[in-house]
């Protein structure tokens, strides 16, 4: 699981971190039962607070992401569907943010639509539909 961290983006870094696990469900890179890195061996990758890594993971524990064992360490639950669950949840972030990011460069839903299906016209997908990479 790779995780880029930008303190360029709007959001707080813990929000970037649960984003990135969220992402490698929907990926597919991360299934359940998966483990994830410690607290401190991420934050220490990362160059952040570990109490960031704490927060990230404990908004995922209480969301029903991940499973922290004590002295074992945290791994993704056993019953996530991200299909179900994180597929629409990550779609409408997205939709957020180019929407806001539209709004304030005066642009409509309408503009942004028919830039959005020119774009999905010329460039090719990283993944499929369903983000079957493997």
């Amino acid at each position: 699981m790779k995780i880029r961290l930008s303190h360029a983006d709007g959001r707080p870094l813990y929000v970037q971190i649960m984003d990135a696990v969220r992402s490698g469900l929907v990926r597919g890179s991360l299934r359940p039962k998966d483990p994830l890195p410690s607290v401190r061996d991420l934050s220490s990758s990362l160059r952040v607070n570990p109490r960031t890594v704490s927060q990230a993971y404990a908004e995922l524990e209480r969301d029903g992401l991940v499973q922290v064992r004590h002295g074992k360490g945290t791994f993704v639950a056993p019953g996530v569907r991200p299909e179900e669950t994180e597929r629409p949840r990550l779609a409408r972030e997205v939709a957020r943010r180019a929407l806001a990011d539209a709004s304030r460069y005066g642009l409509a839903l309408a503009d942004l639509m028919t830039a959005l299906g020119e774009m999905d016209r010329k460039v090719p997908m990283e993944t499929t539909a369903h983000g079957d990479n493997s």
